[in-house]
């Protein structure tokens, strides 16, 4: 039986900018990097459609298994992008990521809806620590991002 988790993180930056952070492969695999490796990821940035085969090794260290993922909607002006994904054990993980804008900067939510068979909850489980661990990550990569972008004239 699928089971859904939903995780919220909040950042002291605009949408834009936790979107930038979010849909980009190179962040991706920086922020994965202690829990998950994968050969094969695109260069090229996330569109709509895009279908990505790739090996993935959990902690690295386990043996390789096939993962595929489609990006089904990928909306840039909504940031929200839906993907279709599945592999190793995993019958379906589909997830879908939103960005919007708060008082204070913006909220990033996942909801992802994960199929492992009997392995579900052990998945769920492994899910919901995942993203958890990537918001530290992105706090920091949002933060070095700051300080590259030039200051405003007054």
């Amino acid at each position: 039986m699928p089971k859904t988790i939903t995780l919220t993180h909040h950042y002291d930056h605009p949408p834009q900018a936790v979107w930038d952070v979010a849909t980009d492969f190179d962040a991706f695999v920086e922020a994965t990097k202690r829990l998950v490796s994968f050969d094969g990821l695109p260069t090229e940035p996330m569109f709509e459609g895009q279908k990505i085969d790739v090996t993935f090794r959990l902690f690295g260290k386990l043996p390789p298994q096939p993962y595929h993922m489609e990006l089904v909607v990928f909306d840039p002006e909504a940031h929200r992008f839906e993907s279709h994904e599945y592999g190793g054990a995993v019958k379906s993980w589909n997830h879908t990521l939103t960005v919007t804008e708060t008082a204070m900067g913006s909220v990033l939510t996942d909801r992802v809806e994960i199929d492992a068979g009997w392995m579900t909850p052990i998945y769920a489980a492994y899910g919901r620590f995942m993203y958890r661990q990537r918001h530290p990550v992105r706090v920091r990569l949002l933060a070095a991002s700051a300080l590259d972008r030039p200051v405003a004239e007054t």
